[in-house]
């Protein structure tokens, strides 16, 4: 499996996808892509489902396999590492692709 390019794309930029997931529109903020069991997955902080904002912000994990109708929007989203550590033990040696900390894009 080939991850689509708007989610390299979302990643880099840090904007927001909007995707179809479990019969749902959501709109997420992509921080990490990576793979577990040969199959790919984004960490992503739900920005709303279904034109609401989630009752606290949290990072979830999507399988890619799972995402339907992607499309960037046109919100930027600041990297929200009090959610995400691109550190955890869990994206060691199977990142494909993360946000980068400001020093390190500066």
């Amino acid at each position: 499996m080939q991850a689509p390019t708007e989610i390299f794309e979302a990643i880099a930029l840090q904007k927001c996808l909007k995707v179809t997931y479990n019969k749902m529109v959501v709109t997420l903020a992509p921080h990490i892509l990576y793979t577990r069991h040969d199959e790919m997955f984004i960490d992503a902080v739900t920005v709303d489902r279904d034109g609401r904002p989630p009752r606290e912000l949290k990072l979830g994990t999507f399988k890619l396999a799972g995402l339907s109708d992607l499309q960037i929007v046109d919100e930027a989203f600041e990297a929200m590492y009090g959610l995400y550590n691109g550190d955890d033990d869990k994206y060691k040696g199977v990142t494909l692709f993360a946000v980068q900390p400001e020093s390190a894009a500066a």
